[in-house]
């Protein structure tokens, strides 16, 4: 059996094996817990949580963790404005960082597969392909904002399709914290479906739409 695969197998299983151990014998507190933790800590810890969120997520590293924990801790209205305004923050300071760097020193931190695809889709829909990159798992934020910043999408046009698709999923993210948190508001879970199934239409019309040719000159 290749090693190259075994490896990785059995450093999952080891670590897999550590937490579920350590789940018996490390006291975890429960969501709730966490939500009055968060609310002990006053109005200033709203503030680090959400520059934190903002800062950590201009690197590679993905929102939904910080997304879901703002509906835990912070409940659906100040949750969806601040992960909003954090998220719309990362990516235009991401979007400006990237261009004031340069392509080449960028482009050689991109080689994922998944980049040839989102270059492709802005190289032909220009800013429309932001708004529905943004949709639920079109792809991964940092790589929406680092492609973004590479192509010629304008930043005005980019900031509107951001914060456009960055929307339904975001606010049902944040409602689905919020129901973790013990908040089983039937309306607010509604609300959460509809909007998961409005960004799901969206990836469905996108990926039915045609791609148009790049514009000559």
């Amino acid at each position: 059996m290749d090693p190259r695969v075994v490896r990785p197998a059995l450093t999952l299983t080891a670590v897999v094996a550590v937490v579920l151990v350590s789940s018996y014998f490390i006291p975890i507190p429960s969501i709730s817990a966490v939500r009055s933790w968060g609310e002990d800590l006053g109005p200033v810890f709203v503030w680090v949580f959400f520059g934190a969120y903002a800062l950590i997520t201009i690197a590679p590293i993905p929102r939904s963790p910080f997304t879901v924990m703002s509906g835990v801790l912070f409940g659906p209205a100040v949750g969806i404005v601040g992960a909003m305004a954090a998220s719309t923050v990362s990516a235009m300071v991401s979007f400006w960082l990237v261009r004031a760097i340069g392509r080449e020193r960028v482009r050689p931190y991109l080689t994922k597969p998944v980049v040839r695809s989102v270059e492709y889709r802005l190289s032909r829909r220009g800013w429309l392909a932001v708004g529905s990159l943004r949709l639920i798992a079109a792809c991964p934020f940092s790589v929406a904002n680092y492609c973004s910043a590479l192509s010629s999408v304008p930043a005005l046009p980019y900031l509107v399709a951001t914060v456009v698709g960055m929307a339904p999923g975001t606010i049902a993210v944040v409602l689905l914290g919020d129901a973790m948190a013990g908040q089983r508001n039937p309306l607010l879970l509604l609300l959460s479906a509809c909007f998961f199934a409005v960004g799901l239409t969206g990836l469905i019309l996108d990926a039915r739409l045609p791609v148009s040719a790049p514009t000559p000159g």
